[in-house]
């Protein structure tokens, strides 16, 4: 009779519930069957922040966040590739105490602190952690708290970077699609051709090997309309050049993007576009830096070839004023700059309600890369999210993930499991730190707050 009982209250779900208290000696026992998904591991209304730390990963830097609480479960998140772990120590003193499960409360405690590039980094970084802990928290995936997914597997876009020959490269993107990619980006710019007598105009000014510098007046730290260099017919004959080797390698069924042309004025970007729209690109991408709206405007309304930018914006703000005044055809955000996950998918949301697709850049560890996941499974116009990974033999090693390879046939499965999914390889992150680096170090130096910050009074 018990039995009976039971198995026609278990049927009858939330309705045998109300049903159970007529048999008050089961109550118990049917309250605990009904929450049995439920972690008991923690109360999430007295969960706590103790303590934030990084371990960061070389080559590139890539700074690894661990946030820690009061009922020992941790949270993980990264600052951008390249960017300084300090972005996300300089909040720790902001966050200490806070409930991570109140995750939209806390990032606007912090989200002063961030800024555009790798400055926004600390905050998105925190933002991922406070995820995946409220993920851990309630036991269920990031994505669920985000809405649920539009989807269970995410499209991948390879990275593909330069070679000095053409055929060279043809092989190269043909190597991606063998590995069974269906989304393929090469990068292709002046340097490639600025030995070639005839093929840019004053080329000779700059120094192309300081192009990743931030030292002031050198090529790298001008940008784009303040260098003057023009493309003649010529250099545009050679550039088209490694575009058709490509096309003609990988076909066209598949989507290529194309990234990384140079520090060139609009006029050139506008010639380039018309010259590369027989082969069908899927985009052009930051072709001049994002904030010059205007000039963005421009180069979109005179090309037939989608025209995409917003690795470096940090908040929707600034994507906002992009898609109001259709300036691009695309928006490009990079999670771990953008804010984090639920200010990305914002900018997605934005987007989709005016009819622009939005694209993930992404170039850091798969913590970072299931941040991503997550948002883009709970975004609709999500189109593809980057993998600049793929020749890295060490990358997958960083995470003891249930499912290998992460990455398999151009896509990637959505983690089923609580928080972002990301279980960390110790001996493998501590194989990967930078010269001198440790493992989740203390870091109590950094608990003290230094300054009153309210920006108001």
């Amino acid at each position: 009779m018990q039995n009976t009982r039971r198995d026609f209250l278990k049927k009858a779900g939330l309705g045998g519930l109300a049903l159970g208290f007529m048999f008050k000696d089961s109550v118990a026992e049917e309250v605990n069957y009904l929450t049995q998904n439920v972690n008991r591991n923690s109360s999430p209304s007295d969960l706590k922040i103790t303590d934030l730390r990084v371990a960061t990963l070389g080559s590139p830097r890539r700074p690894l966040i661990r946030i820690d609480t009061n009922q020992g479960i941790s949270g993980y998140g990264e600052v951008r590739d390249a960017g300084s772990p300090r972005y996300a120590l300089f909040l720790k003193s902001k966050i200490l105490g806070l409930n991570p499960c109140n995750v939209e409360m806390v990032f606007k405690a912090i989200k002063q602190f961030g800024g555009h590039g790798r400055q926004g980094g600390g905050v998105s970084g925190v933002e991922m952690a406070l995820w995946d802990l409220a993920g851990k928290a309630y036991d269920v995936p990031v994505y669920q708290m985000l809405g649920g997914r539009y989807r269970d597997r995410i499209r991948i876009y390879a990275d593909t970077p330069k070679e000095n020959d053409p055929e060279r490269y043809a092989r190269k993107a043909l190597d991606r699609k063998k590995q069974g990619f269906t989304f393929l980006k090469m990068d292709f710019g002046i340097e490639l051709i600025k030995d070639i007598p005839g093929t840019l105009v004053n080329a000779d000014a700059w120094d192309f090997s300081k192009q990743w510098t931030t030292e002031p007046v050198t090529y790298g730290s001008t940008e784009h309309p303040f260098t003057r260099i023009q493309i003649t017919d010529k250099g545009l004959e050679k550039l088209v050049e490694y575009v058709a080797a490509v096309r003609e390698a990988v076909g066209y069924e598949i989507p290529l993007a194309s990234d990384h042309y140079g520090h060139i004025g609009v006029n050139s970007c506008i010639r380039l576009g018309e010259a590369l729209e027989p082969y069908r690109l899927a985009w052009l991408e930051d072709m001049i830096p994002w904030m010059y709206t205007d000039q963005w405007k421009e180069i979109t309304r005179s090309i037939n070839t989608p025209t995409l930018t917003g690795e470096d914006i940090y908040l929707k703000e600034e994507f906002q004023k992009l898609i109001d005044e259709r300036a691009v055809d695309m928006v490009h955000p990079d999670l771990a700059s953008a804010g984090g996950i639920m200010e990305t998918k914002k900018i997605g949301d934005y987007g989709q309600e005016n009819g622009v697709p939005m694209a993930l850049h992404f170039a850091g560890s798969p913590v970072s890369f299931m941040a991503n996941v997550h948002c883009a499974a709970a975004t609709e116009n999500f189109v593809a999210l980057e993998h600049h990974s793929v020749d890295n033999p060490r990358w997958e090693s960083l995470v003891n993930q249930p499912q290998k390879p992460i990455v398999e046939e151009g896509y990637t499965t959505v983690p089923e499991t609580p928080g972002l999914g990301v279980e960390l390889n110790e001996e493998a992150i501590k194989e990967q730190l930078i010269e001198g680096g440790e493992y989740f170090a203390p870091t109590p130096e950094w608990e003290k707050d230094r300054s009153w910050d309210r920006l108001w009074s």
